[in-house]
């Protein structure tokens, strides 16, 4: 959940179709400026957490938004898309990519895009996220006029037929997008985690529940709720600190803390992310499980049965 790009593996589809000479230079740019799809996912995943706006709101699930603030994620995508890639304004349409122009459209529901009556004719790129299932997808379609269903609403817009949708060329698809981390965990945990009135005590209930889990800086702002959040993980004070002595650890995005997370078999942390885990000094019934020395002594994951013991300080390099 966090306003950085993240690497993502992704399958790319360029599927033969009737000829078209600017679909085919348009994919080609953005498949050439973002071949694994890493750039779109980040420009997506900010446009969420923008909407949600966690850190001045608390706000982390779709159905907390108003209905007037969901219908603006698709001009915040539009918007994040060009910051990203530079694509110049369109004379008609939202951009100028390969000097074509190219309306994005996006739709909570894969295929339900709703294309007005001026972008017939026209290149679309057409966009579909969802953050309860961390999973995104992107494609280009031309909106001929016998790719769209007969009916329209209102205003007129027409959404693909199956035999429009069935002519998208897939640049992106079901991509995975960054984890709102949030949203996988239990009502009983939220619900812990927020009824502590300090920010403090809902970060540290935070990394106290969230073992194991990537957690963003979005996900310590919207949990924090304050200007000053990543102060609340780090050392002196924060909760690396406050819940050292009770062995647990806050791995970072330092090369040290890369290391003890692969020994240790976690998640390793990317950039602005963070991965909790409490931890027990190596004895005799831990043999065989995956350890890391620190200060001179192995460390293991803790199980359920093992006490609570101060863990050493991390290095910060």
């Amino acid at each position: 959940m966090d306003g950085e790009a993240v690497g993502v593996q992704t399958t790319l589809w360029l599927v033969d179709g009737p000829g078209d000479p600017e679909l085919d230079a348009v994919a080609q740019t953005v498949l050439g400026a973002d071949r694994d799809g890493s750039r779109f996912a980040g420009a997506i995943r900010r446009s969420m957490d923008m909407l949600l706006d966690g850190q001045h709101t608390g706000r982390f699930r779709w159905d907390q938004l108003y209905k007037t603030e969901k219908a603006h994620l698709g001009t915040l995508i539009e918007i994040n898309l060009q910051r990203e890639f530079g694509f110049a304004d369109g004379a008609s349409m939202d951009y100028s990519i390969a000097g074509s122009d190219v309306d994005c459209k996006y739709s909570q529901t894969l295929g339900g895009w709703m294309i007005p009556p001026e972008a017939l004719n026209h290149l679309l790129l057409v966009v579909w996220a969802s953050d309860e299932q961390s999973r995104w997808t992107a494609g280009l379609v031309r909106a001929l006029p016998e790719r769209l269903n007969s009916g329209g609403n209102r205003d007129a817009k027409k959404t693909l037929s199956a035999m429009g949708r069935g002519a998208v060329r897939w640049l992106y698809r079901d991509a995975p997008l960054q984890e709102n981390m949030l949203l996988r965990l239990s009502d009983a945990d939220i619900e812990a985690i927020f009824s502590h009135k300090s920010g403090q005590r809902r970060v540290d209930e935070l990394f106290l529940r969230a073992h194991g889990r990537r957690v963003s800086r979005t996900v310590v702002a919207t949990v924090a709720m304050q200007e000053d959040y990543m102060k609340r993980v780090r050392y002196n004070g924060g909760s690396r600190s406050r819940l050292q002595p009770r062995g647990i650890v806050i791995l970072g995005h330092y090369s040290s803390h890369g290391r003890i997370a692969r020994a240790l078999g976690l998640p390793v942390p990317g950039p602005g992310e963070s991965v909790s885990a409490r931890l027990a000094a190596a004895r005799p019934h831990h043999a065989g499980a995956p350890r890391v020395e620190l200060d001179g002594r192995d460390w293991v994951l803790a199980s359920p049965g093992d006490p609570e013991e101060a863990v050493p300080r991390l290095p910060e390099i």
